[in-house]
Parts: structure tokens; sequence; C-alpha cells
């Protein structure tokens, strides 16, 4: 008897359990039924000005949603800082950039455009007027109007852009930028800590005499959000404290010092402190994304048969089809004619009438001077050069980017034209072929990025046509163990 009540005792528990494990299935199924549904914004078919917050119903009820997580354009705002009088001659070097709405940012110019200027082309960004800050100015009594109102402009272009934002990106009006690259590498970085990211001079004497610890202004000075809301907060305090800073490059990184942050230096980001011929820099690129290039006036046209806002025009046909390679450099050998190839993707190709090793051609040809040195001493520049010279072993013959275009789904054909003879004899070296009948070379390279596992590209110099006029180059990635030698 006593056995048959614990029996029944236990059907029962049993079936209490399993009712209740059914209801909360029911409850569990009804909750999850109503919980947000997180998505991943798709940038191509989105509004690039959409706020980050998207307000999703589900069964009627409405849930404010975050975001997409990665970084994209809409997050990136630039504040560009010019003058009425240079803009119609240095409109195009922005405009080759520009992506009317689709880059968020304005020129701040120092007066009203003039009538030539209006109407305001379409095709550049926004203008506004720098505020008057002629008050505070008075008030200060030292601080060099032209150095306040420079940095004064990272204050305006916050308040009139902060809905979505996670970046400031400042320069110049004649400061050329590349937004994807930007995009590619500002989303390796916490966009809500505090950071600072800029570029040293290439010069000894400009760091020495402003900072090695500053940010040049016309490479790009870029601010997280919090940066540029703490800036923007205390701007006109950080002006009293520092009334004689003699740069607006230097005043900034003083104002942002006080902080507590320091700069983060990226090499993809050049003032391009120099004169006269840069293809030597270019040519010879350190292995990071290209974000900008600034003085465009003061250095010859980067194609030697374009003028400034052609050439800038030029480089952007590259740049419009694949960022992530532009003057990148990969460096390979044909081992039967014993050449070398330097080939800065986007940009230019050399040929060298000998095995040259790779970190050798890593170092840029001194193509340019500096924008200042010092007479007692030699050394110029922060990074190594290798002098020009009539050494038919070591001067290249040059080859300049001519056009590009997509060949199937897989692969992009860009080609590189000669720029002129090179006027030298054959080198010697166990006799080696002369390069001289190559007037054209074609590279074939992946429609994808680059492999991101620290190396380089490889490349292989797969025909030289039987008139040896024409030289086809393909890109890969290494093999694990490859060497470039």
């Amino acid at each position: 008897m006593a056995a048959s009540t614990r029996k029944q005792k236990s059907n029962i528990s049993c079936t209490m359990l399993m009712i209740s494990g059914s209801v909360l299935l029911v409850v569990v199924v009804v909750l999850l039924s109503n919980e947000p549904k997180y998505f991943q914004a798709d940038p191509f078919r989105t509004n690039y000005f959409q706020s980050e917050v998207v307000n999703i119903t589900t069964h009627n009820k409405s849930s404010s949603l975050v975001y997409d997580d990665t970084t994209n354009i809409s997050h990136l705002v630039f504040g560009l800082v010019g003058t009425t009088k240079a803009w119609n001659y240095r409109k195009f070097y922005i405009e080759s950039w520009w992506r009317p709405n689709v880059t968020r940012g304005f020129i701040y110019l120092d007066t009203e455009p003039t009538e030539d200027l209006l109407p305001w082309s379409s095709a550049s960004p926004p203008f506004r007027i720098s505020e008057d800050i002629t008050k505070l100015l008075n008030e200060i009594k030292h601080l060099d109007p032209i150095i306040a109102r420079l940095v004064h402009a990272a204050v305006e272009v916050y308040r009139e852009e902060n809905e979505g934002v996670r970046w400031y990106i400042m320069g110049d009006d004649d400061s050329i930028f590349f937004v994807d690259n930007l995009v590619d590498v500002l989303s390796n970085y916490d966009h809500t800590k505090y950071i600072y990211i800029g570029a040293h001079s290439e010069c000894i004497v400009s760091n020495q005499h402003y900072s090695y610890d500053m940010g040049f202004g016309g490479a790009g000075l870029i601010m997280s959000y919090p940066l540029a809301k703490l800036v923007q907060k205390n701007i006109e305090d950080c002006f009293r404290r520092h009334p004689y800073s003699h740069g607006a490059d230097l005043l900034l990184m003083t104002c942002v010092n006080d902080f507590g942050v320091s700069l983060t230096a990226h090499q993809g980001l050049h003032q391009i402190d120099l004169h006269g011929d840069i293809s030597g820099l270019l040519s010879s690129h350190p292995k990071a994304p290209l974000l900008s290039l600034h003085h465009f006036d003061h250095v010859e046209p980067i194609f030697r048969t374009m003028n400034r806002s052609e050439s800038a025009k030029q480089l952007m046909k590259a740049a419009n089809v694949d960022q992530s390679r532009l003057v990148q450099q990969t460096i390979c050998y044909d081992r039967k004619f014993r050449w070398s190839f330097s080939l800065s993707w986007g940009y230019s190709i050399q040929i060298y009438e000998n095995i040259i090793p790779r970190s050798t051609l890593k170092t840029p040809l001194e193509t340019f001077l500096p924008w200042a040195w010092d007479p007692n001493s030699q050394l110029l520049y922060i990074f190594n050069t290798r002098p020009l010279s009539n050494d038919p072993c070591t001067t290249p013959h040059v080859f300049s980017f001519d056009s590009i275009k997509k060949i199937n789904d897989d692969e992009v054909q860009t080609n590189y034209v000669r720029v002129a003879s090179r006027e030298l004899p054959t080198c010697g070296v166990a006799g080696n072929y002369s390069a001289d009948s190559v007037s054209r070379i074609e590279v074939l390279s992946p429609v994808t990025k680059p492999n991101q596992n620290g190396k380089t590209e490889c490349c292989d110099v797969v025909e030289i046509t039987e008139g040896m006029d024409i030289a086809k180059i393909k890109l890969r990635d290494c093999m694990d163990d490859e060497l470039i030698a």
C-alpha cells in the first residue's frame, strides 16, 4: 500500500514537472519573439547620413536599437581650412577626392567667397566663414589671429557636425585625403577613447623647431569624438594658457597634451615638407595605407607630363579602384635578364639592370630637397635615403602610371609607360641585359584587398615579350616561407 502511494506521488511529480517545463518553454519563446533583432547595416544600401540608432518595430513594439558597429565613411567629418584668395586654384586638389553628398565636412574660408567663386561648385565641400573671435583675441592680447583661426576651426566643425560622428579630420585646402584608406585604418582604433593621430614632418629641422610629439596639420590631424568634444569645451581656456604659441599645429598639440593625450603617429599621413620631385618618396612608400598628401603647390607635379591638378586626378584614377594598394611597394626579380622590378602600385615602376636587395630598394631615392635644413648637420630627413647617381647598375628605368581597367571579376590591370630615356649605358655586371627597349609594363592585381598578415605582397614577372618592349607582372600573396631575394 505504501509502495503504491509512493508510485502515485512520483507520477504526479513527473506530470507537474512536465507541465512546468512546457509552460517555461512557452514563456521563453514568447519572450524571445519580443526581443530586438540586431542587424548589420549595408552601407551600399542605406543613406550615408542616417542616424546610428535605428527604430525597428517588432510585434507592435518599437525598440531603439543599435548600430552597425563597423566604422564607415559616414562616421568621418572633415574640417578643411583655407582662404578665399587661394581657393580658386586649390579647390582642384580637394575636389579630386571629395565625394559630394557622401563625404561630410566643410571648407572654412577667411572671407565671403568672391564673385568668381559663385555660384559655389557642387563638386566642392560646403563652405563656412570662420567665426569672428576678435573679442577673444582682444582679451588674450598676444595670440596670433591666424593661429587662433586655424585651431578654432576644430571647435566650429564639431559644433556644426556631431551626430553619429566618430572621427574629425582637420586639414588644409591643399590636403589630399584617401578616404577609403582612412575608414579602414580608423576602424582599427577605439573611437570611444581619447585619440589624437597625426604625422611627423619629413624634415628633422621642422620636427625640432616644433615638436616630435606634434601632428603636422596639412597631413591631417585626426581626433576621436570624445577628444574633439573635450577640445571644443576647453579651447578658450587653452588659448589663455598658451598665448605665445608659434604654430597652429603646436597650439592644438599643447591643448591636447593638457588633457593627458599624446600623439599616435601614422606613416600613411604625409606632410610633404619637401621641395622638388617627390617621386623617390612615392616610389618607396612604407608598408602603410596611403592616407594623405600635402603641399601640392610646393612640389613638382607628381606625374611629369601633367600639371598639379591633373596629377591629383590621375592618382585618384587608381585610388578610386583600389586604395588599399595605392603606392604600396612590391618587389620582384627576373632571373633570366637579371632585372629588379620595384612597383609602386598606381604610381610608378622602376626597372634596375641588376639584382638589388629589397632592403636597398625600400629606401627612397633622394629625388627631392628638404623644406628646411641645418647647415651644420648632414642629417636632413627622419628616414634613410639613397643618393642619385649615374651608375647604370643602380639608376632605374622609370615608368609612370597611365591607365587602369577591370579585366574580369577577379583581376584589375594597371598600365605604366616609360617616362623618358635613361640615357646611360647597359649595366655591365655579369653580362646584364639592357632594359632600354621596354616601353610599357602591364600589372595584374586581385580585386580583393591584400592579405593583412604583416607581409607585403609578392609579384612574378610572368612575361617579357619577344621584342622586349612589354613586361607583364602579376601580384599575389606571398607564400609562408617565400624569400623576396
